[in-house]
């Protein structure tokens, strides 16, 4: 297997000193023929455009970022987001509902780009597809100024599998493959691509087409998924100097979200002893289902519980005689403990989670000879979302946004200095219509041990059209303008500015046909971004960047809220502190980087507890990639993040659902379990404001070995330290190591692959929502497991 560097850049062919061209002669020869044979494309040696904008490779771009390329994916067996910590550093990801949406990356959610451009907000509307990415670029940190408002922690960019070729020539014939992958619970996908070349009223182009089928059982009881991925790439040169890139993405996604246990202690975590016992009958109508209204008729439940017990907003207020005094009806009935299987988890028979997604994009690109370019980039997303959950939520996202960007390049050659530069207007418009319902939302009542009946299953917003908690239509527009120079000295300095002004204008309404509230207001931000590195002797790189990035504050849907507009809330922005050093080594066989940042918000009352907190991270990254020989790749890592939520720590609280190790003057937890108190929980200094679930420490280690016979082996080993489920750090959960094992056997235009995941059959846990859920819910993983794939590639 092998992989080429290709030219970086245009060539400036005319008006250049022959010096200057012979130079460039010179640096095209070297990169054509640099060639780094069993690497996986794993090492950084493609030029990346997605980090700032220029073409240049992971080595020489002054930020922490990796790439994960189809090679590794598929070597390794990666078929979620979740797979992706053990091949990049600062990515470890909690739990949101069990949808593995977008990666956690730095401490805190982070964004989806596709190509370079921002897609809509999935926490975990559905699970992102990976399987027709050619690379994946995964980038720690707030977005160049070139890409415009963006999400503090950092971000993933998927890079479809290309119509092209190496050096940007169309394939001689076309190729492709079929695969099939069966496995433990029923799983069963089936996928293809080819990719080609073609003609079209005498003009060449290009292709890819990718299709995906999956019907799927899971190990967890009424959680399945069905879904279909196709996708679609084309690109033909119109003239000389000008060509087209375009295609589409659609993505029909059906499954559930998965709460995992409810009814949390210290002591299911460790042993599995479950409290059950039954919430007390409810349903007065007898259509086995709880309404608000029937919650309603009881007045105790408020809508969740509350703040009366005790005289005070904490938990130490709660009392067995204050909850059978006054809150009767939150008891549980015909109590006992059970040890609960990991398989049984919140998903009801009825629950589902349903999204259809598109996606479309065309590209026009025009450069000439003299090192100048103009790229137009189109950009639409829409999708409609369902989620219903029979514990008491539901949600729909009817969303979409349009963006188009211009970008205008030009190269510069001094003595001594060349000059990259870059222009770029853009607009982007979002429209929504967003509805949740929350207001009445009970994990506990559900006993696991039993499932949902007419005591528990609860009657939602989206199966009456009632009972919203709120209900956002609305849209934003965002105008923005930004410039990027980058300089490259003779003498080994490198210097990256850059500069965004972005005007967002916001309009929402509250109520389902604005009843409650309507309000408009625009607001406006500058970015900016300041990057050094020097080329030290021996292939070594230190550099720092400084920046500021404008933040969008938008929901689970890409929404705004009516408040956040009347208020003037919903922008904000995120500072940047890195120091780095990288290079690399050994022919270019050895890559490792190593970087500490420091990044925090401005504002301190802006965030969205959902998909966009208000977090300072501080913390150090470290990564190697190493292709030992020919055959024998290994990569390590290791992630130290500390994540404070600023927010919490000014204020000295923080709202959140009560669990029962939250309750310590409750003596029988069975009092409240019928019911969800709810109350503030003490932050009194930064070690209170930690964001729960998020490791502090993480190693991981990768290695894989190919023989000459066509046979090869895999493994990845991570390493997790413990930490706490929920903002309030009453529920620990431990540490573990997850290690997932491959092997391959290639046999002409066959291959057969084996990926035992889980490999050590390790019981470990995700915290879930941590803010809010995380002291009442957790979700068991899941424990060994094993897939199959064949795949005829021709």
């Amino acid at each position: 297997m092998k992989i080429m560097l290709s030219a970086a850049g245009l060539a400036i062919l005319a008006g250049m000193p022959s010096a200057a061209f012979a130079q460039e002669e010179e640096e095209e020869a070297r990169q054509e023929t640099v060639v780094v044979t069993g690497s996986l494309r794993a090492l950084p040696v493609e030029d990346v455009g997605s980090v700032f904008g220029f073409d240049k490779t992971l080595t020489e771009i002054p930020r922490s970022a990796s790439t994960i390329s189809s090679e590794q994916i598929e070597r390794f067996g990666i078929d979620d987001i979740y797979g992706l910590v053990a091949q990049s550093p600062g990515t470890f990801t909690n739990s949101f509902f069990g949808v593995g949406g977008a990666l956690d990356i730095r401490g805190q959610a982070g964004e989806t780009y596709f190509r370079g451009v921002k897609r809509l907000d999935n926490p975990g509307n559905y699970a992102t597809p990976i399987g027709a990415s050619d690379r994946i670029d995964i980038v720690r940190g707030p977005a160049s100024p070139i890409y415009g408002p963006s999400k503090s922690g950092g971000y993933m960019n998927f890079v479809p599998k290309s119509a092209r070729i190496a050096g940007g020539k169309y394939m001689a014939a076309p190729e492709g493959e079929v695969r099939y992958t069966g496995g433990s619970w029923d799983k069963s996908v089936l996928s293809g691509s080819i990719t080609g070349p073609g003609k079209l009223f005498g003009k060449e182009f290009g292709y890819n087409l990718y299709a995906e089928l999956e019907d799927s059982g899971s190990y967890y009881n009424n959680i399945s998924t069905e879904q279909t991925i196709l996708q679609a790439a084309f690109d033909t040169q119109l003239t000389d100097n000008l060509r087209a890139e375009f295609g589409a993405m659609y993505h029909d996604y059906g499954g559930a979200q998965n709460g995992g246990w409810n009814r949390l202690t210290q002591d299911l975590v460790d042993n599995g002893t479950y409290i059950t016992g039954t919430a007390q009958p409810l349903d007065t109508d007898f259509d086995g289902q709880l309404s608000q209204e029937e919650f309603d008729a009881v007045g105790v439940f408020n809508p969740f519980g509350s703040f009366a017990c005790g005289g005070g907003v904490t938990a130490a207020g709660w009392t067995d005689a204050c909850l059978m005094d006054a809150y009767p009806y939150l008891a549980l009935e015909n109590v006992g403990t059970a040890k609960l299987s990991r398989q049984n988890v919140l998903t009801g028979k009825e629950d589902k989670l349903e999204n259809e997604d598109l996606v479309l994009y065309f590209d026009m690109i025009w450069d000439n000879d003299a090192g100048f370019e103009i790229k137009n980039q189109m950009f639409y997303e829409t999708y409609e979302n369902l989620n219903l959950n029979s514990y008491g939520f539901s949600q729909f996202h009817d969303s979409w946004v349009f963006e188009d960007k211009i970008v205008v390049s030009k190269e510069f050659e001094f003595e001594g200095l060349t000059l990259n530069t870059q222009f770029s207007p853009s607009i982007r418009h979002t429209d929504f219509e967003h509805g949740d319902d929350f207001d009445y939302e009970f994990f506990h009542r559900v006993d696991l041990t039993q499932g949902y009946d007419a005591r528990s299953d609860r009657l939602l917003a989206l199966e009456c059209d009632c009972g919203w908690s709120d209900y956002n239509v609305g849209n934003y527009t965002n105008y923005g303008i930004a410039g990027l120079v980058d300089a490259e000295f003779d003498f080994g300095l490198g210097l990256l500015l850059g500069v965004r002004h972005d005007t967002v204008d916001a309009e929402s309404t509250s109520g389902r046909f604005g009843e409650t509230g309507k309000a408009s207001n625009s607001d406006s931000g500058v970015s900016w971004n300041a990057s050094a590195n020097y080329k030290l002797p021996g292939g070594i790189i230190p550099y720092v960047t400084v920046a500021e990035q404008t933040v969008v504050i938008a929901g689970q849907g890409a929404d705004i809220s009516f408040d956040q507009v009347d208020t003037k809330t919903f922008l904000t922005a995120t500072e940047l502190r890195e120091v780095g050093v990288k290079g690399d080594f050994l022919d270019g066989r050895l890559y490792a980087a190593v970087s500490y940042y420091e990044q925090e918000r401005t504002d301190r009352n802006v965030q969205s507890s959902t998909v966009n907190q208000d977090i300072k991270t501080e913390g150090l990254e470290a990564e190697m990639r190493w292709s030992v020989t020919d055959k024998f790749l290994v990569t390590a890592a290791y992630t130290n993040t500390k994540v404070i939520n600023e927010t919490f720590l000014e204020a000295g609280t923080a709202f959140s659902f009560f669990g029962i190790e939250d309750m310590v003057n409750v003596t029988d937890p069975s009092l409240h379990l019928g019911g969800q108190p709810i109350g503030l929980v003490i932050i009194s200094d930064e070690d209170d404001a930690k964001r729960a679930g998020i490791p502090e420490n993480i190693y991981s280690l990768t290695g894989t070995y190919e023989f000459d016979n066509g046979l090869s082996f895999s493994g990845s080993l991570v390493n997790v330290e413990e930490v706490y489920s929920g903002q309030s750090q009453v529920v620990e959960l431990p540490g573990y190591t997850l290690v997932d094992l491959s092997a391959s056997y290639a046999l002409d235009d066959w291959l057969f692959r084996v990926t035992v995941k889980n490999a050590t059959d390790e019981e470990y846990f995700r915290a879930n929502f941590t803010e809010l859920f995380g002291s009442t819910i957790v979700l068991p993983e899941k424990p060994r497991s094993v897939q199959a794939s064949i795949i005829y590639k021709f």
